[in-house]
């Protein structure tokens, strides 16, 4: 009786095995790339949303203790170090000033209104800088106080 040699068997499941953990490797690989998108997603909501809020800070202040955006005479206010003129505007129309704080975009819109004594202050904030507005991972985060 002649005995069968069985070549290749061996290079068969090292080829098995080598798929198998490369099809592991790159599932966790996707895992971690999704995973990484999604934290810096986070991150960069946060950073707008705190932008938002520099602005509706800024308005805020300027317009409670000076009275800035008053209906009839236009004023300068300073936010961050950017000094920007605002107010001169009919009642109900925005008065709408922007400015950059750490490298993040904020454009804020203050309304006052006289049949109901109100103000609204609308701020947004951007992930990217007041130029870089065409980013395809721009977040507008925003902030509406009305008083």
């Amino acid at each position: 009786m002649k005995k069968v040699r069985q070549k290749g068997f061996t290079l068969l499941i090292a080829v098995l095995v080598a798929g198998i953990l490369l099809a592991i490797g790159l599932a966790i690989f996707n895992i971690t790339i999704k995973e990484l998108l999604i934290s810096s997603s986070g991150r960069d909501s946060q950073f707008a949303f705190y932008a938002a809020d520099s602005g509706t800070e800024c308005a805020l202040y300027w317009d409670q203790e000076h009275n800035s955006f008053a209906t009839s005479t236009p004023t300068t206010i300073i936010c961050n170090e950017t000094a920007m003129s605002v107010g001169g505007v009919d009642t109900g129309v925005p008065s709408t000033f922007s400015y950059e704080v750490g490298g993040y975009c904020v454009i804020v819109s203050v309304t006052k209104h006289d049949s109901h004594p109100r103000t609204v202050i609308e701020s947004r904030g951007y992930n990217t800088t007041c130029e870089n507005t065409t980013n395809s991972r721009r977040l507008e985060r925003a902030i509406r106080v009305t008083y």
